[in-house]
């Protein structure tokens, strides 16, 4: 394994980060914030507090790990503002990488370049908050992108919570408004003249309404929710 230097995105600091190579054709993109008090899920948190909303999203990394950690695929975490060495990410399993960009699509962007410079043909990206996601939901992503070019999974809010390409296609990830209803739109007018699979609509948990009615949360929540 080679050691490479890069900088952070204020080109400040030297960040030293693993050099991986591929074992696989196909690689997975795990998005995740570091799970910090005050720092995440906190459209979440205005309604639960930030003590609920962090054990939430811990209780929702736990449930990534446990649908990633078996797949047939090289898979990365990139971090939001720091590669922990020692935490649920077995480093046996996931390799540790560090987002890089000023929004969230250019951080992507920047991810997907990655791994295709790398050598990896089939490429997903997730989140790391999805309750309602599973290791056949991605093996069936996987499988899409035998046949077509792209593989999208709509998610109720007008978002979308996988994406997948063989064909790096930068116009996915420009003049988006990132954490809107209008991304599933847009994402799907850059698609229209390429071959797709569209995946079944799931439900990710940014706000109180995604929780309020499912018993899987009610464990975190005060008794005043």
């Amino acid at each position: 394994m080679a050691i490479s230097t890069k900088k952070d995105t204020n080109g400040d600091n030297e960040i030293l980060t693993d050099f991986y190579y591929p074992t696989s054709k196909k690689a997975l993109i795990i998005f995740t914030r570091n799970p910090e008090l005050g720092k995440c899920k906190t459209r979440l948190a205005k309604t639960i507090g930030d003590a609920n909303a962090l054990n939430i999203y811990k209780f929702l990394l736990m449930h990534t790990v446990e649908i990633t950690t078996k797949l047939k695929a090289d898979t990365f975490v990139y971090y939001s503002d720091t590669i922990w060495k020692e935490d649920i990410w077995n480093p046996e399993i996931f390799r540790k990488k560090l987002q890089q960009g000023k929004d969230l699509g250019e951080r992507m962007e920047n991810a997907f370049i990655d791994l295709f410079k790398m050598g990896y043909k089939q490429i997903i990206i997730i989140g790391s908050d999805m309750q309602d996601l599973y290791q056949e939901d991605i093996d069936e992503a996987f499988q899409a992108l035998d046949t077509f070019d792209y593989v999208l999974g709509p998610s109720e809010d007008g978002g979308y919570y996988l994406l997948g390409m063989n064909q790096f296609k930068p116009e996915l990830f420009k003049n988006k408004a990132w954490g809107t209803d209008t991304v599933l739109r847009d994402t799907l007018i850059d698609l229209k003249n390429e071959q797709m699979q569209l995946l079944e609509e799931r439900n990710d948990i940014d706000v109180y309404e995604d929780i309020k009615d499912n018993p899987v949360f009610q464990q975190f929540l005060n008794k005043t929710n």
